[in-house]
């Protein structure tokens, strides 16, 4: 950050009164610009014994597959962003159940919640940010081509506890260590 977008002015990265953490603060006005973690938000839709899959038609990771997940907006719940998602990125409808997955990235200062989902209607098509969207049974999914760990995961998880009809929410972090001065 170089700018203030209260003022215009320049910023410094300082530690304000009452803080331990560098925060840009404005030169002219004093402003203080926190900066948080993003939340992605994204849904497990299924239909019968398959998931809703997409595969990524931009960056990061162009032509792998994922969930339906994106940045969640302000002004909306999680469980909301993750609806919206899923039309965005597979033009399908979807019924949020419960909060499955959360995963903490800090060296990416993200946060990811997958919540189960099921299709309302088996109609699905590919969105602006998606080449290709289908559904997958287990032995279909293309578990070498998956964008995210966290996608891995959350679909590993999910066909496990299938067979139990169990599905408690998992929560990880996965901690990757910086070298000074990296950028990731």
């Amino acid at each position: 950050m170089k700018f203030c977008s209260t003022c215009g002015a320049t910023v410094a990265l300082r530690i304000p009164a009452g803080d331990s953490r560098s925060r840009f603060i404005c030169d002219g006005c004093e402003t203080i610009h926190y900066q948080n973690p993003r939340i992605v938000t994204g849904c497990l839709a299924t239909w019968e014994d398959r998931v809703l899959l997409c595969r990524r038609a931009i960056e990061p990771r162009r032509g792998y597959w994922t969930l339906p997940a994106g940045y969640l907006e302000n002004g909306e719940t999680a469980e909301d962003g993750a609806i919206r998602e899923t039309w965005e990125e597979a033009s399908a409808r979807v019924a949020v159940d419960d909060l499955y997955t959360l995963f903490s990235l800090p060296h990416i200062s993200q946060v990811y919640m997958f919540f189960r989902g099921r299709l309302l209607v088996p109609e699905y098509a590919a969105g602006e940010e998606s080449e290709e969207v289908g559904l997958f049974r287990h032995d279909e999914i293309p578990w070498n081509a998956l964008a995210f760990p966290v996608v891995k995961e959350t679909l590993e998880h999910y066909f496990a506890d299938r067979e139990s009809q169990h599905f408690p929410v998992r929560n990880r972090s996965i901690i990757i260590s910086r070298p000074p001065g990296a950028r990731f």
